[in-house]
């Protein structure tokens, strides 16, 4: 009967752990496809405004922003670039960048001064440069009636994986990215050399910016807050909410049939416990006789059920286990998924055995009420 019930009990959990496992499988994978990119945590602002150092201050602040950055005109913010091992001057569209940037998550190093750029595959595939080697700068304007030129030797000190864009990047510095904008712009960048009308001393101000969210969950908060400000952004909030809804419908779809499951067996055992402890009546109220308490007789069914449980649930992660090897090893191919179509963490484990116990000892009390109100008078009649 005992080995019964725990046939019952792992054919009831395993299937819940195989659903389980499906869900945060998907899920996972949905999310991880969202955070990993870090395009969908990022806020784009529509068109062009006026922003403050301390406005970047603020907003950098919050606990649910990951990075800021500003971000020039973009008309202004293009330089060409030429190495000695290609032939043609490629026109590549300049980012600013510093520590913790998503775009560029994984690099090592990131640009400190003027003189440091870090290349997007596409970009150096077409300057036909490495890591470590140094290429020329130039910038171009229409100032006081005639053209003028500008040259600046800078050094890749790393080259952005394909995966990170298809377009000519170069993330430098912010300070190279202001002085391109003040250069086109006619004025003077003292620290470089270039000439130029003085700049007069006056708040910075910047049209745009770079903005990425600490996770998915934030992109709305942020979104919200931006728009109060009178700041028009758009983000991939769309996305964001599917992959939401599906996580929460299928929780749901999950807890009823975790719930129906749980009750239909807690139910079954508290009834084979209650039978068990008719059968043993007479062995229960002999053990009463000779010294036993109510207290130790109650334990009878109790640790049965505790056996029952976990015997039931070692069976149940076996079979799990069984199971996941299958699906992701036959299923997840034929859907073309790079990742674990399904998969449970360590502490999911863990939560499962809390969850059996706890269903095994509500059916226990049913037993262990009946176990209680058994009389040593009725070991008598069998001495």
């Amino acid at each position: 009967m005992s080995g019964c019930f725990i046939f019952s009990l792992a054919s009831v959990l395993a299937p819940m752990m195989i659903l389980f496992g499906l869900k945060f499988g998907i899920v996972s994978s949905m999310v991880y496809s969202l955070v990993e990119n870090p395009v969908n945590r990022e806020i784009r602002p529509v068109g062009s405004g006026h922003y403050e150092q301390q406005w970047f201050d603020d907003i950098r602040a919050r606990d649910d922003v990951e990075f800021i950055i500003p971000k020039t005109r973009a008309l202004a913010a293009t330089i060409q670039l030429k190495s000695e091992t290609a032939s043609r001057i490629l026109s590549t569209e300049l980012l600013a960048t510093a520590p913790n940037d998503p775009m560029l998550a994984g690099q090592v190093s990131t640009p400190g001064n003027y003189l440091e750029l870090i290349l997007s595959h596409n970009a150096a595939q077409k300057l036909n440069v490495i890591k470590g080697q140094t290429i020329d700068a130039s910038l171009a304007r229409q100032f006081r009636g005639k053209r003028d030129r500008v040259h600046l030797p800078i050094t890749v000190i790393d080259i952005a994986d394909a995966s990170v864009t298809s377009r000519n990047i170069a993330w430098v510095h912010l300070d190279l990215l202001v002085a391109t904008e003040q250069f086109k712009d006619g004025r003077a960048v003292p620290d470089l050399g270039w000439e130029g009308d003085k700049e007069k001393l006056e708040s910075r101000n910047y049209p745009s910016f770079r903005l990425y969210a600490r996770s998915i969950d934030d992109v709305e908060t942020l979104v919200a807050l931006l728009e109060q400000q009178g700041v028009r952004v758009k983000a991939n909030t769309a996305e964001i909410k599917t992959v939401q809804a599906i996580d929460s419908n299928l929780s749901i779809i999950f807890w009823i049939i975790a719930c129906v499951g749980a009750a239909g067996f807690a139910l079954s055992l508290g009834a084979s416990l209650w039978a068990n402890v008719d059968r043993k009546r007479k062995d229960l109220s002999v053990l009463m006789l000779v010294g036993f308490k109510s207290g130790r007789i109650v334990l009878f069914p109790v640790l049965q059920s505790c056996f029952t449980a976990v015997l039931g649930w070692l069976l149940a992660v076996l079979v799990y286990l069984a199971f996941e090897q299958l699906i992701n090893r036959f299923l997840a191919p034929r859907l073309n998924l790079d990742r674990a179509l399904c998969f449970l963490l360590t502490e999911h484990f863990f939560w499962a055995l809390g969850l059996t116990f706890s269903t095994a000892l509500i059916a226990a009390i049913l037993g262990g009420l009946r176990a209680a109100r058994v009389e040593p008078s009725e070991g008598l009649r069998d001495i």
